[in-house]
């Protein structure tokens, strides 16, 4: 979509149009759009966001890890094979993780897999909020985390992405 809907608009669209506007607006997970289609009108964007943070809330906590485990690898096989989503691809390159030199891409990987062996799921940040080195400061940071701090950091961190893929659809109130 080249041009921002506003809240008026998104309001308007169909459910068949919204579920599509809004499908990966959770990572690779077109329920939440469905879901919070149905909770329409919107006054504004903010309260759009607010929707899916509640959705994401009121989720299983099998359903969370599910939402978990559907978020690519930093740097991994996915986008080094060319197969992220258009939104996981911009996210990832704007934070420089299409420019990883080799030492950089080896640690990535792996602090990747140790996360990944610890928690049961990838590491999950915010890219647009990061640049490579403070991913990797992260990565170090958050595998000292219990799990449960990590759950909710996890959680935390995919409310961050959620909020910025909307607002690359619709405009801020």
């Amino acid at each position: 979509m080249s041009f921002l809907l506003n809240i008026s608009q998104v309001n308007a669209l169909s459910d068949e149009r919204f579920e599509y506007v809004f499908r990966n607006v959770i990572e690779l997970y077109p329920a939440a759009a469905v879901e919070v289609g149905k909770k329409r009108p919107f006054n504004n964007s903010t309260e759009l966001c607010a929707a899916f943070d509640n959705y994401l809330e009121e989720l299983s906590t099998a359903e969370k890890n599910k939402v978990f485990k559907f978020h690519p690898d930093l740097a991994g096989k996915i986008s080094q094979m060319g197969e992220l989503t258009p939104e996981s691809t911009k996210e990832q390159n704007s934070a420089g993780l299409n420019q990883l030199n080799s030492e950089q891409k080896s640690l990535i990987n792996h602090y990747n897999e140790s996360y990944k062996e610890k928690f049961g799921f990838p590491f999950i940040v915010c890219a647009r909020e990061n640049k490579v080195a403070s991913i990797l400061e992260g990565l170090q940071i958050r595998l000292k985390n219990s799990s449960f701090q990590e759950y909710q950091t996890a959680l935390n961190e995919v409310k961050k992405i959620c909020k910025y893929r909307i607002y690359d659809i619709v405009a801020e109130n």
